[in-house]
C-alpha cells in the first residue's frame, strides 16, 4: 500500500516556503495531497478555487502530488483519503506551540494518524502568506518569494479590494 501524506494549509497565496515543503515531502512519500483548508475563521484574499488552481499550476511537474480542498476536521479528511500522515512545516520555534497543540488534538481524534514536522529551509524561515500579503499591500517586492505567475495576481487582487496602502 502506498504511503499517502497530506499537507494541509490555507495557501493564501502559496509561497516558495510551501513549495519547499511540498518538494521535500514528495521525495519521502509515495503520494502527497496538498489540501487547501476552508477555514471559516479567516477571510482569505483568494477564494478556494483560485488557491487550488494556483497550487495545481505550481506543482504541475510533480506526478505524485495532488491538490484538493476540504472543510471540517483534518482527521476525517485523512481517513477519506486513506492517508496516515500529516505534514506540517515549521519556520521557527514560535510555530511549534500551536503546531504541537494541533498535532496532539489530531492524535486524540485519530490515534493511527501521525504528524511529521519539517523544518522549512533556512532561506524561507521568515516567509508566510500573511507577511507576503502585508509587504505587497505596501507595494513591496515579493518576487522570488512566491511563484512568478502569482505576483501580478496578488497585486491585482489587493487593488480590487482597495488594500494597497
Amino acid at each position: 500500500m502506498a504511503e499517502i501524506a497530506v499537507y494541509p494549509g490555507s495557501f493564501d497565496p502559496v509561497t516558495n516556503g510551501h513549495l519547499d515543503i511540498i518538494k521535500r515531502s514528495n521525495n519521502i512519500f509515495d503520494k502527497v495531497i496538498v489540501a487547501v483548508f476552508n477555514n471559516p475563521t479567516k477571510r482569505p484574499l483568494f477564494d478556494m478555487e483560485e488557491r487550488v488552481e494556483m497550487l495545481e499550476r505550481a506543482v504541475k511537474d510533480y506526478d505524485s502530488v495532488e491538490v484538493d480542498c476540504f472543510a471540517g476536521l483534518l482527521t476525517t479528511y485523512l481517513k477519506e483519503k486513506e492517508a496516515k500522515v500529516i505534514v506540517r512545516g515549521l519556520r521557527a520555534v514560535s510555530d511549534f506551540e500551536s503546531e504541537f497543540q494541533m498535532a496532539s488534538m489530531n492524535k486524540k481524534l485519530a490515534s493511527d494518524i501521525e504528524t511529521i514536522f519539517m523544518m522549512t529551509s533556512t532561506e524561507y524561515a521568515y516567509l508566510s502568506s500573511s507577511i507576503i500579503k502585508e509587504v505587497a499591500s505596501f507595494e513591496g517586492c515579493v518576487r522570488d518569494l512566491i511563484p512568478e505567475f502569482i505576483v501580478d495576481r496578488l497585486f491585482e487582487r489587493l487593488k480590487e479590494r482597495d488594500q494597497l496602502l
